[in-house]
C-alpha cells in the first residue's frame, strides 16, 4: 500500500462497470449530485473523504482502492486482512506518512482542494499540528540544491526565521521556493544560482504587492531521472 496506482477516475468508472450500475443509480444510493459524480467520473474533481466513504460503501469496494492505491478492491477481503491486524485503517490513517501533491499554488482559492492534488508524496518526518503539501521545482534558480524536477515538501504557515527555505506568493501569482532573510525594514528573497539576483521587499512593498510566506520547507525529495 505504497503508492497510488491508478486515477480514482479510473476506479470509479472500473467499479461501476463491474457492479453494473450508472450513474443516476449511483446518485440515489448515495446522495451525491449527479452532476459531482459527473466531474468524479470525467476526472475533473476528486471526491472528498466523506464522499469517498459514501462511493466505496455503495459500490461495495474498499475506500483504498478507490483512491488509487495499490489494494484489493473487495470490501470483504480487506475488511478481512484488518480484522487479522486487530484494527481498523481509515484514510487519514492510510495517508498519515503521506501529503498531497499540488498542482498549483496561486491567491485567491482553495489550493488545498481536492481537484488541485495531482498525487500523494511519501514524507520521512512526523507531522506536527500543521497543514502540509508538497510542490515540484521548476527553473533553476535554487541549484545546485533543488533542481527542476525535484519536490518539496511543505509546512503551510506564515512566520519564518531568517534563513530558512520558503514558499512565497508574489503579486498573487504562482508560488516560488527561495530562501528567505530578515532585514531591518523588510526581507531578501535570496536564489541559491549566481545567476539570479537577490530581492528585497520593504514591508510596504509586502502589503502593497503583495508578498506572503506561506510556507516553508521540511523535506526536499531529489529527482535523479
Amino acid at each position: 500500500m505504497d503508492g497510488l496506482v491508478d486515477t480514482f477516475s479510473n476506479r470509479l468508472k472500473t467499479a461501476m462497470q463491474i457492479r453494473n450500475i450508472k450513474a443516476t443509480e449511483l446518485s440515489v444510493k448515495t446522495g451525491i449530485a449527479k452532476s459531482s459524480l459527473s466531474e468524479y467520473i470525467n476526472g475533473k474533481y476528486e471526491a472528498k473523504q466523506d464522499g469517498v466513504y459514501l462511493l466505496a460503501k455503495a459500490l461495495n469496494i474498499n475506500e483504498a482502492w478507490l483512491m488509487g492505491l495499490d489494494v484489493p478492491m473487495e470490501r470483504q477481503r480487506v475488511n478481512e486482512e484488518i480484522q487479522e491486524l486487530k484494527g481498523s485503517i481509515s484514510l487519514k490513517e492510510l495517508f498519515k506518512d503521506k501529503v498531497p501533491l499540488l498542482g498549483t499554488v496561486k491567491a485567491g482559492y482553495d489550493y488545498l482542494a481536492n481537484e488541485n492534488i495531482i498525487d500523494y508524496i511519501s514524507i520521512n518526518f512526523k507531522k506536527e499540528d500543521y497543514e502540509y503539501y508538497a510542490l515540484k521545482i521548476t527553473g533553476d534558480s535554487m541549484e545546485t540544491i533543488m533542481s527542476d524536477g525535484d519536490h518539496v515538501v511543505i509546512q503551510k504557515q506564515n512566520e519564518f526565521n531568517s534563513g530558512d527555505y520558503c514558499v512565497i506568493l508574489i503579486n498573487g501569482e504562482e508560488a516560488t521556493v527561495k530562501r528567505v532573510f530578515k532585514l531591518e525594514n523588510g526581507i531578501k528573497l535570496v536564489a541559491l544560482n549566481p545567476t539570479y539576483k537577490d530581492v528585497d521587499y520593504t514591508f510596504e512593498d509586502m502589503k502593497k504587492i503583495p508578498v506572503q510566506i506561506i510556507g516553508i520547507v521540511k523535506q526536499l525529495i531529489k529527482n535523479f531521472n
